[in-house]
């Protein structure tokens, strides 16, 4: 396994191009499926699960060519077969199979999901929209069954806000006969761009980016180009980095206002961020201020900046708090930050994190892409040389990330 190697210290400073939506492309690429034509995705990032998610759809079928950062995906001779390697079971976004198989085909055979270890993440919801739309379910040897002689559109309240929920009924419904109506639906612009990809393939989905979405099914879906919009998550880790590392740097190709709640709270650092059109540039101060955050679906804090920013907050003169509402696991990434001088304490899903701390440079492993970011942030701003294991992590979110970051003057290097 690689080893990326951080020798810290050094501002950054420039402009680094943003790649398309890492949570927007892996439910585009089975959104595909439903369409038994050829459909073309531009401003692909250049990411491991992408890779990933390409070769499952090949197993299927797809006939998949890449041309720079645009993917053509001919579907139209794809077969229904059970998808339950280990594909499948590393890849969170392999729910999204369920829906667009069990849309098309009327039945789905998909091992259950895995990805990031971040504790308890159900796909409880997205199982009773199926059933709402008419599917049977069961489990057996580690994989979901899904039947429906028919999907017929209905009403689903989803107890709880979830992306993938969201996106999976959506992807069933399109499909479906009548009007499916999903309410307290999740309101993320990747579930807008999802929408607009599907409707551009010609489904019919009203109110997606607010709680209600109405989906009037139909049939047959055909060809389309999209672009994917901006990966918030990665513009929003150069952000940090740059107020990390006191420099200056523009990441371009972005929606401002998608990146507003980590502005908002660079801000109330003292950071200074300025908005353009299409770009958003950050430059550092010093002191940095403490903040409290909690992780809230969007329009809140997003939990996968939440681990970045930690890093960051090392630095603010005083104390901050972090309460993290999404995802239970995922302070992981404190006990390696400690390790390199942090001074955080947690309880739960709280850290308290007493900054003002330096940080040193030592042997650190990414548990998940998230983390590895926040490792990546402290390295950069750490006395000396920092060493970063199982980057393949990182590789799953971050496009190039060493290359990126030298654009920016870092001096950073794989091994």
């Amino acid at each position: 396994m690689d080893t990326l190697r951080i020798r810290g210290g050094r501002p950054l400073v420039g402009s680094i191009p943003i790649a398309g939506a890492k949570n927007s492309v892996l439910a585009l690429l089975p959104a595909t499926l439903l369409a038994e034509a050829s459909c073309t995705i531009e401003n692909v990032p250049a990411i491991r699960d992408v890779k990933v998610l390409v070769d499952l759809l090949r197993r299927l079928g797809a006939e998949v060519a890449m041309e720079g950062t645009t993917l053509r995906v001919d579907t139209a001779r794809v077969v229904n077969r059970p998808m339950i390697d280990s594909g499948v079971r590393s890849l969170r976004a392999s729910a999204y199979l369920m829906g667009a198989l069990l849309g098309r085909f009327g039945e789905a055979v998909v091992g259950l999901p895995g990805g990031c270890n971040l504790g308890s993440r159900p796909i409880d919801q997205h199982l009773k929209g199926f059933e709402s739309l008419g599917a049977t379910i069961s489990q057996r040897a580690g994989a979901i069954h899904l039947k429906a002689a028919r999907l017929r559109g209905t009403r689903i309240y989803l107890d709880v806000v979830s992306v993938g929920a969201t996106i999976n009924i959506m992807l069933a419904a399109v499909l479906a006969e009548g009007v499916t109506v999903i309410e307290n639906a999740a309101t993320e612009p990747e579930i807008v761009d999802v929408a607009t990809f599907l409707n551009g393939m010609g489904a019919r989905i009203q109110g997606a980016g607010t709680d209600v979405i109405r989906i009037r099914g139909r049939s047959p879906l055909n060809a389309c180009r999209h672009a994917i919009i901006p990966d918030r998550m990665e513009a929003g880790t150069y952000m940090i980095a740059a107020a990390a590392t006191g420099g200056e740097v523009r990441v371009d190709h972005v929606i401002p206002l998608h990146l507003e709640p980590v502005s908002a709270k660079l801000r109330e650092m003292g950071v200074f961020v300025t908005e353009g059109d299409e770009s958003v540039t950050v430059k550092g101060t010093d002191p940095l201020l403490p903040v409290d955050i909690k992780t809230q679906p969007y329009p809140g804090f997003p939990t996968d900046l939440q681990s970045p920013f930690t890093a960051l907050l090392t630095q603010a003169k005083g104390t901050s708090l972090i309460i993290e509402n999404i995802y239970e696991e995922r302070l992981k990434h404190v006990l390696e930050l400690n390790r390199m001088g942090a001074r955080i304490r947690t309880d739960g899903r709280m850290a308290l994190i007493e900054g003002g701390t330096p940080l040193y440079g030592m042997r650190v492993r990414a548990m998940d892409p998230r983390a590895g970011a926040a490792l990546v942030v402290a390295g950069l701003i750490a006395e000396g040389e920092t060493a970063i294991t199982d980057i393949h992590q990182i590789d799953r979110s971050y496009e190039r990330i060493d290359q990126k970051l030298r654009q920016l003057g870092a001096d950073v290097w794989r091994e």
